[in-house]
């Protein structure tokens, strides 16, 4: 049985989404601030953790930069705000999704199910031999998870891996925005600016120029494209 945290300073929300984890098979621990989700993951390292944005002391950002200094863990976000800017800056640090308050108790366990199933299928793959990716001094190896640039490791979150990897298997094709966050994501439904962030931080980490990319080609109306320039280009 999957252990979930979940951290929210509103008790009425983390006994709704208590309840509903629960009722959906996971074991859920809750904490009501950074400090307590810190130590209840010291305690027992969760395989997801639900994160309210805004948390009294400690934000929810900075916990989520502390728990991943400690060790991989899916995060997903929650914001009572809209603002576009705040559901970015939780991408930009590493959160594997975001749900905005007020939201759907189901909707946010779907969600959860969705993170959880792409943390096991990259769990999977790296116990099955995958044929390595290689174009234009990036080699990808699916197995063990690992990236190099002109034979330097580059860090990866989870997501910007799974990215990698699909473009580059599909190199040439234009895909779109909702055709990534279904292959990618494994979502049906969702905020199309969360791929759009997602590039930005791969294309930062594998361009050598992110201003003028020449490898995630931007395809107008569509969505992206993983080109190979040609050699000496």
């Amino acid at each position: 049985m999957q252990n979930i945290l979940v951290v929210d300073d509103d008790p009425t929300v983390a006994e709704v989404v208590t309840g509903y984890l629960e009722r959906a098979g996971f074991t859920v621990h809750r904490a009501a601030d950074g400090l307590q989700a810190l130590r209840a993951a010291g305690h027992q390292w969760p395989d997801l953790v639900v994160l309210d944005l805004m948390l009294p002391g400690m934000d929810g950002l900075e916990v989520c930069r502390r728990l991943r200094g400690h060790g991989p863990v899916p995060v997903i976000m929650l914001t009572a705000r809209g603002d576009e800017d705040d559901r970015i800056l939780g991408l930009e640090i590493g959160a594997d999704d975001y749900v905005t308050k007020p939201f759907s108790p189901r909707e946010l366990v779907l969600r959860v199910e969705s993170v959880l199933r792409r943390s096991r299928s990259a769990v999977a793959d790296g116990h099955s031999a995958v044929p390595e990716l290689s174009c234009a001094g990036i080699t990808v190896d699916p197995t063990a998870r690992r990236v190099t640039k002109g034979g330097n490791e580059l860090a990866l979150t989870l997501r910007e891996f799974d990215l990698l990897v699909h473009l580059m298997r599909h190199r040439g094709r234009a895909i779109g925005r909702e055709q990534l966050m279904h292959d990618v994501w494994g979502w049906e439904f969702g905020d199309v600016s969360t791929v759009t962030v997602h590039v930005r931080r791969l294309r930062g980490k594998i361009e050598d120029d992110p201003a003028k990319p020449r490898l995630i080609q931007t395809v107008w109306g569509v969505g992206y494209r993983f080109d190979a320039p040609e050699e000496g280009a």
